[in-house]
């Protein structure tokens, strides 16, 4: 079996794969015969073609710039909504079917993705439009996540500590090492363990969240990582910074621990739940929003100190979820974007 194989189970976007085989064929829209011809030409370089139902299949990761929300998934699909999620539309031009797992924008028009194949790609026009900046589909090796400290310098991961970076925004990526060599003696530190997700922490920090309950901080934009241990000895999928400058970190079976000391220590939140969570958003009121496996979603209105979470009928798997129209949310996964309440009064409601 492959390495890609192996770690296909290794984070959030990963777990959604199992869900793809019982998604329905890419559907190709009634054309004439110019738009079929464009469709062939499109997949004869390997590129995402047009979909009717881009917005409603496999959407992995999403990016928020304001008016404007960004969601990346299978089949290379990235698609683009300009009314907070009430209507999508698709980029014109993706230069990959790889599968998208990760998306971040450094500013309204600059954004990049990342995916199976170590496929990296790069807009400059608020993501209508991409280009290939880093493939190398023989090593196996899928990005999770990528974010950039500034305009010029960034930063993706994934599978078997993959980490490659970029001091020239994106126009060329180098293999960098997080794992301290030789790793530092920290019990349950795996020499190769899959980096999941990267996130912003207080005061400048960049964080990873990892496997085996490791988180990865840098206190240098990414130059220098320093491995921390939690009393967890799961999977880790992402993080959050909250408004009073505490961490959460969220991962498998509804573990979510929480750090007010800048990542150093951190205390478990007890969630009631054993739903894994793969994506979270903070509110502007405050709230603090999850999403997951088997429909879970979870609120946090006292700085994730607690958590209400509601179950979805749907029982779908979702990895994502940013701020939508007014009282919902938008939370990405089997099913594509999904409108949702941003308060679980709400969705108990039914409103």
């Amino acid at each position: 079996m492959s390495k890609l194989k192996n770690v296909l189970m290794g984070s959030a976007a990963a777990l959604m794969m199992a869900g793809i085989a019982s998604l329905p064929a890419q559907a190709v829209p009634t054309v004439n015969q110019e738009e079929a011809a464009q469709i062939r030409e499109l997949e004869s370089k390997g590129w995402a073609t047009p979909s009717d139902l881009a917005a409603r299949s496999l959407l992995v990761a999403a990016a928020d710039l304001g008016e404007r929300i960004v969601a990346v998934g299978q089949f290379g699909h990235v698609v683009i909504s300009d009314d907070r999620g009430e209507t999508w539309r698709q980029a014109s031009q993706v230069p990959t079917q790889a599968l998208l797992t990760g998306v971040y924008f450094v500013d309204d028009k600059t954004g990049y993705a990342v995916g199976h194949d170590a496929v990296i790609i790069k807009t400059e026009d608020g993501g209508e439009t991409w280009e290939l900046k880093y493939s190398d589909p023989e090593a196996e090796m899928p990005l999770f996540s990528v974010m950039f400290a500034d305009a010029r310098n960034g930063i993706a991961v994934g599978a078997f500590s993959t980490a490659l970076s970029t001091t020239d925004g994106g126009e060329t990526w180098n293999l960098q090492s997080v794992i301290p060599d030789p790793p530092p003696p920290l019990e349950g530190l795996e020499y190769e363990p899959h980096l999941n997700g990267l996130f912003r922490g207080p005061s400048g920090s960049l964080f990873i969240a990892a496997e085996t309950g490791f988180i990865f901080r840098s206190t240098d934009n990414g130059a220098n990582w320093e491995p921390i241990k939690t009393p967890y000895f799961g999977s880790f999928w992402g993080g959050i910074t909250l408004n009073d400058g505490s961490i959460l970190i969220y991962g498998m079976r509804g573990n979510v621990w929480r750090s007010d000391d800048g990542g150093t220590t951190w205390a478990q939140v007890d969630t009631g739940s054993r739903k894994s969570f793969g994506g979270a958003t903070l509110l502007e009121d405050g709230t603090v929003v999850l999403a997951g496996l088997n429909g879970g979603v979870a609120y946090s209105t006292d700085n994730g100190r607690s958590f209400d979470v509601v179950d979805r009928p749907d029982r779908k798997g979702y990895s994502a979820v940013v701020n939508g129209p007014d009282g919902h949310v938008i939370i990405f996964g089997e099913p594509g974007a999904v409108k949702h309440p941003d308060n679980a009064e709400a969705f108990r409601s039914g409103s």
